[in-house]
């Protein structure tokens, strides 16, 4: 919290393909509002790019030229590789960084370790049809999970009819699996735009179909189809579905949730990918 009259002070952790929208958007608003203090620091994860250190390059053309090439960042938001730098008196706090181990919000974790309180942004939406300024909603899902199904499906060529069975599966597994470990939650939440929405609009166009796709059709592995073509991005949905697994395996519940299993055993136990189609349609 700030000192009566003095401005939020805005620090973005993350620079990847989301981090950079975002901080698109933030750059333009701080802008707007006198509440703001002008300047946004950026937590970028250093890399060099022919030669050059990527935070140079961002400051220099005001561009992600890696990350989201061809979108200009304002030039109010700086690149800054030192973490401790980037936070050093901020009152508000954006992360915008993949998540590495476990199914619980990040939410949680980042309350639970700066004691700090917490709102959560996501789905259904794609990074670069934010950057775009397309119209967007925005909640939260599995659905990354289900997107490695439908891409394993495009992979196969198996046709609109499957896929929709896919999601549809996919859709009530998630549904399942949340009620199960977090009864609390009301039904309505499934239909708005952290569920159906959100489902379908990575089943069809994010990251995890493309690469899944990707990998039933080269027989590479997602860690080496997550190097060649995400450019530096990371791949969410091969890491949950890892989570979700050890999840159900430790509860015995493997045989409850029968699309999450086989996308597992996919992605990680050499399973067919046919079989997707076998054991569940």
């Amino acid at each position: 919290m700030t000192k009566e009259g003095a401005r939020e002070k805005v620090a973005l952790i993350g620079s990847g393909n989301w981090g950079t929208v975002i901080s698109r958007i933030i750059g333009g608003n701080v802008t707007k509002y006198n509440e703001f203090q002008q300047e946004v620091k950026m937590w970028v994860f250093e890399e060099i790019i022919n030669g050059r250190k990527l935070t140079d390059l961002i400051n220099e053309k005001h561009e992600n030229v890696k990350y989201l090439p061809g979108f200009a960042i304002p030039e109010n938001v700086k690149a800054v590789p030192d973490l401790l730098d980037v936070v050093n008196d901020a009152t508000i706090l954006v992360f915008c960084i993949p998540h590495q181990a476990g199914i619980r919000p990040m939410s949680e974790v980042i309350n639970k370790s700066l004691s700090i309180s917490v709102c959560s942004l996501s789905g259904a939406n794609i990074a670069n049809e934010i950057a775009e300024e397309k119209f967007s909603e925005t909640t939260i899902g599995f659905n990354n999970v289900i997107a490695i199904g439908g891409g394993i499906v495009d992979g196969l060529k198996l046709g609109e009819n499957t896929k929709a069975a896919i999601i549809r599966s996919g859709f009530l597994e998630m549904k399942k699996f949340i009620k199960w470990f977090y009864s609390g939650i009301k039904d309505e939440t499934f239909f708005e735009s952290c569920g159906i929405a959100d489902v379908i609009a990575t089943s069809y166009g994010g990251r995890n179909r493309k690469v899944a796709e990707s990998f039933v059709i080269t027989g590479k592995p997602f860690d080496q189809l997550e190097k060649e073509l995400l450019q530096g991005q990371k791949l969410q949905g091969t890491l949950t579905v890892k989570e979700i697994n050890r999840v159900l395996s430790r509860k015995g519940l493997n045989d409850e949730f029968k699309l999450f299993t086989t996308i597992y055993r996919i992605a990680f136990e050499g399973l067919p990918p046919k079989s997707i189609a076998e054991d569940i349609i």
